[in-house]
């Protein structure tokens, strides 16, 4: 029971990033605006300790990493972990060396599409803010 409570906190706090991200300010005056930079890079710090909590609390109830050496082990369940593959599923949607399992699965792939589409968002923003100056 407690640990599904965390899972559903753990949601609402990485929904609530993705909303702080997109909320309607404008930045004007540069295609790199130190603000907005800061922004995303808050929320993407934001959404890879979210992530990581979500996989340490999934863990709880099944495994959701093996190891990709052919034995298919299950990984070190501790938080640092989960915590690198967090890290490394949103930066560059994986190296292969952790596989995730279960429904670790689906979240892993919900984490990378934000990983290639808030950057994105990003520089479309900028681009636009920018635009809109001249």
């Amino acid at each position: 029971m407690f640990p599904s409570i965390l899972i559903g906190l753990t949601i609402v706090f990485i929904v609530m990033n993705l909303f702080y991200f997109f909320t309607n300010k404008t930045y004007k005056k540069s295609y790199v605006n130190s603000a907005l930079f800061l922004k995303l890079f808050f929320v993407m710090v934001g959404l890879t300790f979210g992530f990581a909590v979500l996989y340490y609390l999934l863990a709880s109830n099944e495994v959701i990493l093996k190891i990709s050496d052919g034995t298919g082990d299950q990984a070190p369940e501790d938080f640092m972990t989960f915590l690198y593959f967090s890290g490394v599923t949103i930066l560059s949607v994986g190296y292969g060396d952790l596989i995730p399992v279960g429904s670790a699965r689906f979240f892993a792939l919900i984490q990378a599409s934000l990983g290639l589409l808030l950057p994105t968002a990003y520089f479309m923003k900028a681009m636009g803010s920018s635009s809109e100056d001249q």
